[in-house]
């Protein structure tokens, strides 16, 4: 099976009985068991090698554990960046394409803490060093002037200025500004103050089981509301429904930004991007670390069942490279699977022996995908993230070279001619586009491309500038996990989990009620609600803490670090705690 001997029962029994063969005593042979046995206990198997899988391994690694990482794409899973095929010419690099654009805001703690301990050639605070922060931020607005905005941090040097972009953001402002009543800004800001104020448990029971769009009164708004206040959040960031989303998943991201914005328990600026590729600044150098610390990879290798048996999981069911199924066997078994792909590994008995499991199977994803536009010039757009906030297709965007510092796009990648990446998530995939009058599901590869590149346009050359040029489109690349669209079969390898009211209470725990079962991934329940690449980190953690307690090691837990609460805000949530016991909605609720 060529499996590392750091991981499989049956390499530690082989000792045993070698042992015995040898014509060793009895005595020795029990010592040889024993020992085999404390090998077993110590072995891991980690199902999944996206940020989730890698995190638990890179703990479990640390603290002695002998890891076997089995993943059935590619390392980073939907964080990894990939080669376009055939695109590198005259030595150089494939052009980078990716999932969707890496986005690692301040709020985050965890995963910035893991970064660190990866080291990386002249950086003393290893691939944490690569992350770069971006100046500014747009909503591109669709026949009106753009909204574009500095994004205030310590250090930040504000992008050069000329008087027509001053014109254009005192424009873009006064626009969005009287498109947008002042009782209606009014009102949102008092529901962000009600959800600020709000204790725990109005936010886990009332908020949790109230749409983002009933909550905010979208229905009762303007269009500008609706776009910016309530679609826009949504859709755009968390990759849901403004009329399904929960209040308590919307209202805490809303809410952690905010803070981080003001500069209270960040861990950076509210906007850190990586100063390459994906793989490049981070992804290679951790599975280099990883390899370092002994942990053992096994690419192509597709897990397919879970067996369960003596109220533990007793092997795991794995098809190799060559579609052979493998029983592969360990002491313990970290569960790292997106939960679209775990789920259909997780038989009747396991659920019937942790109904949690079963609640897994309420959780919902939907598209949230990448595609990159390669040009022969520099887009001017602007030094960060932009949100095409009217576009049907509700996109966001970034130009990435400009952010690579020491790559020099043309030079190093592609053949030659393509001298900047746009980047740009697609989030709704069911509402008919501009172009075709068809949902993204409904297009071709190449109409999904079409469709795209003319909502840019539609959002970006609309005020008497051209900033994306027909000409200057090199090539583009849609990620391949998504399949038949343009058919009646349209699929996604790559889904991402959304929050509808209730998804909070299915939401799992990183232990298990099987014991030597672990469950890893941003479907999991920790500290931020949100399906987020620190949310996979966190939930690692939380499973290696949760394996270290079951086998009684006296190793150093891993921290776990929750989201910032303003301890100035505490006593009014201590208030709003006895309204809700007594029945009484927030003190600051207006209706």
């Amino acid at each position: 099976m060529g499996s590392s001997r750091r991981t499989f029962v049956a390499g530690a029994a082989a000792a045993a009985g070698g042992a015995m063969a040898l014509g060793a005593t009895p005595a020795t042979a029990a010592a040889a068991r024993s020992t085999a046995a404390a090998k077993a206990q110590e072995s891991v198997a980690v199902l999944g090698g996206g940020v989730a899988g890698l995190t638990a391994a890179h703990e479990l690694a640390e603290r002695g554990f002998a890891v076997t990482v089995y993943e059935r794409r590619a390392l980073g899973g939907k964080a990894r960046s990939m080669d376009v095929p055939k695109s590198a010419k005259g030595g150089r690099r494939p052009l980078p394409a990716e999932h969707g654009f890496r986005f690692i805001p301040g709020i985050y703690h965890n995963l910035p803490d893991t970064m660190r301990r990866i080291p990386f050639p002249g950086n003393a605070n290893g691939v944490h060093d690569n992350l770069v922060a971006p100046r500014e931020m747009m909503f591109a607005r669709t026949g009106r002037e753009d909204l574009r905005m500095p994004i205030p941090w310590p250090g930040h040097q504000p992008a050069d200025l000329t008087l027509d972009d001053i014109r254009r953001a005192l424009t873009g402002l006064l626009e969005t500004a009287a498109n947008l009543p002042a009782h209606e800004s009014a009102y949102f800001v008092n529901r962000a103050l009600v959800f600020l104020t709000s204790c725990d448990e109005r936010r886990d029971n009332t908020w949790e089981r109230t749409p983002w769009w009933e909550f905010t009164r979208a229905a009762r708004m303007s269009q500008d509301y609706q776009r910016i206040l309530a679609i826009g959040v949504t859709r755009n960031i968390v990759a849901t429904k403004a009329e399904e989303a929960s209040t308590r998943t919307v209202g805490t991201l809303g809410e952690a930004f905010v803070l981080n914005a003001l500069g209270r328990g960040a861990d950076g600026p509210p906007d850190r991007i990586l100063n390459a590729p994906t793989n490049e600044a981070w992804i290679d150098p951790w599975v280099d670390h990883l390899r370092g610390l002994g942990v053992g990879f096994r690419i192509g290798w597709t897990v397919r069942e879970m067996k369960y048996a003596d109220g533990k999981i007793s092997a795991a069911m794995i098809e190799d490279p060559d579609g052979v199924r493998r029983t592969v066997t360990a002491g313990h078994y970290v569960c790292a699977l997106p939960v679209e792909h775990a789920r259909p590994t997780w038989n009747a008995a396991m659920r019937a022996a942790d109904p949690q499991l079963a609640r897994c199977d309420r959780l919902r994803t939907d598209w949230m995908t990448g595609i990159q536009f390669y040009l022969t010039e520099r887009t001017p757009i602007l030094h960060g993230h932009l949100n095409c906030v009217d576009s049907p297709w509700s996109l966001t965007a970034i130009a990435q070279a400009q952010h690579w510092p020491d790559r020099d796009f043309p030079a190093d990648y592609g053949d030659g001619t393509a001298a900047d990446c746009l980047s740009v998530d697609i989030s709704e995939w069911d509402k008919p586009g501009v172009l075709y009058g068809k949902t993204a599901k409904q297009c071709t590869r190449e109409e999904v491309a079409r469709e795209v590149w003319a909502q840019l346009k539609a959002a970006l050359n609309d005020t008497g500038r051209t900033v994306l040029r027909d000409s200057a489109l090199h090539s583009w690349f849609l990620d391949p996990g998504v399949d038949g669209i343009g058919t009646p079969d349209p699929r996604n390898e790559d889904e991402l989990l959304i929050h509808p009211v209730g998804t909070f209470h299915n939401r799992p725990s990183a232990a298990t009620k099987i014991p030597n079962f672990f469950l890893a991934g941003d479907y999991v329940s920790v500290d931020i609600d949100l399906a987020t690449m620190e949310g996979a980190n966190a939930s690692a953690r939380a499973a290696v803490n949760a394996l270290l307690d079951h086998v009684g090691s006296t190793a150093p837990r891993c921290t776990v670090t929750p989201l910032f609460r303003p301890p100035e805000i505490e006593f009014l949530k201590r208030h709003d705690r006895t309204r809700y016991r007594l029945g009484l909605r927030n003190a600051l609720d207006v209706g």
